[in-house]
């Protein structure tokens, strides 16, 4: 994909559908319930009404695009491991043995590994969308090139058109890549002018020195680039990983089909706020699942304006948080679906007080 097809596709996005948003509301509204007692399960189904255009809904058919990358910034040690793990992961999400294909069971969805660009060879089972064979070291330069960046976005939009076209009516995030919180934490901290020791975390349990390798990592990777905050395609290309500019085109690609995306993490969210400061209206497919234990995610949630449906202190990856947010899909619709009406009832319906 060029950038110019790039752009030609973010114009189509239109913004959210407020007359379908305006009927979900009415129909819970309509349910012998006090009016809004569901919260964000309510307003959950609104939003989806706002983004399918209908307030009807069907999320039978659900899946988990877990997207993989290996990225060179892990040659500065900061993470516990080596970039091998990505490859384990990979190879044990494709015999349904972690822990988001445990818990994808459990909620009745389906995972698909996907190869954004690993190191090394293709892994049997995971789907080939690889850009390359992992990102540069962004101490040293830009992690991509621009046209990579643009590549792998597009990807993801695909991947997104792709999985509505085979009927899933929900899509859950996840990411599997070794120094992917690395790259998250030097994206979010250009794009929202935040110090980076703010915006960066312990990974998966760094001690105080590799946390401090990974800060110095980060403020030389950005020095090193002069990465624009102005141009999201910039920021992710010189910083950024192929799992990120993926997970940026699901959404865009989302917003294009009219199909939720579920943000898991940090990472995701940090996808997310880049398919946004692409195209605004791309928000309306974003779906916020859980808040990290990362130190941005919540500041990264703020600035999107997405409320979480979990607060359990997960932080686990692989699209764990998003998968867990589906059974309360599920509730949400079973109440929207087969709740009984005021009238059915012979209630008086409630009426707004305040």
């Amino acid at each position: 994909m060029t950038e110019a097809e790039l752009m030609q596709l973010l114009a189509a996005i239109t913004p959210p559908d407020d007359a379908a948003r305006a009927a979900a509301h009415a129909h819970w509204a309509s349910l012998a319930k006090p009016l809004g007692g569901l919260g964000a399960l309510e307003t959950l189904l609104e939003d989806a009404a706002a983004l399918t255009g209908k307030a009807q809904f069907d999320f039978s058919r659900r899946v988990v695009a877990v997207l993989c990358a290996d990225n060179g910034v892990v040659a500065q040690s900061v993470s516990q491991t080596d970039q091998s793990v990505t490859r384990a992961v990979a190879e044990n999400l494709a015999a349904r043995r972690t822990s988001v294909c445990r818990m994808a069971q459990a909620a009745h969805c389906d995972v698909l590994p996907v190869d954004m660009g690993i190191a090394g060879a293709p892994v049997p089972g995971v789907r080939d969308c690889r850009v390359a064979a992992g990102t540069a070291d962004f101490t040293k330069g830009p992690a991509m090139t621009r046209a990579e960046a643009v590549e792998a976005i597009g990807r993801g939009i695909a991947l997104t058109r792709q999985l509505a076209a085979e009927g899933y009516g929900l899509v859950a995030t996840g990411e599997m890549g070794i120094g992917n919180t690395t790259t998250s934490s030097a994206v979010a901290a250009v794009l929202l002018a935040q110090p980076v020791q703010t915006m960066t975390g312990r990974g998966a349990g760094l001690s105080d020195a590799g946390l401090a390798r990974k800060v110095e990592a980060i403020r030389r990777g950005i020095a090193c680039n002069v990465p624009n905050p102005d141009d999201a395609l910039d920021v992710l290309g010189k910083l950024g990983g192929f799992d990120i500019a993926g997970l940026c085109g699901m959404f865009l690609g989302g917003a294009l089909a009219g199909v939720p995306v579920l943000m898991d993490g940090f990472i995701s969210g940090v996808a997310a706020l880049c398919a946004v400061r692409l195209c605004p209206a791309a928000a309306k497919a974003v779906f916020a699942s859980h808040c990290s234990t990362e130190p941005a995610a919540r500041l990264v949630l703020e600035v999107l304006g997405k409320k979480p449906l979990l607060t359990a202190g997960l932080h686990l990856g692989e699209g764990t948080g998003a998968v867990a947010s589906i059974p309360l899909w599920d509730m949400a619709l079973a109440v929207y679906d087969g709740c009984y009406s005021f009238a059915e009832g012979g209630i008086a319906p409630y009426t707004p007080q305040c």
